[in-house]
């Protein structure tokens, strides 16, 4: 078995999405971090990217437009997480002077505001979104994130262009 077929990679994107969300969790439960709305919504990616390669893993297509359509709505999900964490990361290298002050929380902007205002709100950032809770060799949470989101997002976009062999021809 050729570690580059379809349903290999997939079930690698469905795992590697997995062990993400399972980490975010833990720091969340285990941790006691609670997440900022930014981190709220790189998981929205994350598990948009394990939903479709779940999807593409069970339903292993052989369509070439399916698996594309797979790979193609995987990769908006992931490269979705990769953008919010650099913008996290820009929101926790600005100077104290030009962080945006701390707003209402998630659940108050879903229940008041129509999504679009959520999303503009959400992504203009706010005060808890600069703090850096915790790091490792000196990186923050959102640049191990952020590598993580490039990472997947490559393998993405890798099985989005790839050259499918024609299996109908004899």
């Amino acid at each position: 078995m050729q570690w580059r077929q379809y349903r290999v990679v997939s079930g690698f994107l469905f795992l590697a999405s997995v062990i993400g969300m399972a980490f975010a969790l833990y720091l969340e439960h285990v941790k006691g971090f609670e997440p900022c709305p930014l981190c709220v919504f790189q998981r929205v990616g994350l598990i948009g990217l394990g939903f479709f390669s779940l999807i593409a893993f069970l339903h292993n297509p052989r369509q070439v437009f399916v698996k594309r359509l797979y790979a193609g709505l995987g990769t908006i999900c992931i490269l979705w997480s990769a953008g919010v964490a650099m913008r996290h990361v820009w929101m926790q290298n600005l100077p104290a002077d030009q962080v945006p002050t701390c707003g209402p929380g998630l659940n108050y902007l879903l229940e008041a505001f129509p999504m679009k205002t959520v999303l503009q709100q959400v992504l203009s950032g706010s005060g808890e979104c600069a703090v850096v809770d915790w790091s490792l060799f000196g990186l923050s949470l959102p640049v191990w994130s952020g590598v993580f989101f490039i990472f997947l997002s490559i393998i993405s976009i890798w099985q989005l262009f790839r050259f499918y062999p024609n299996k109908n021809k004899k």
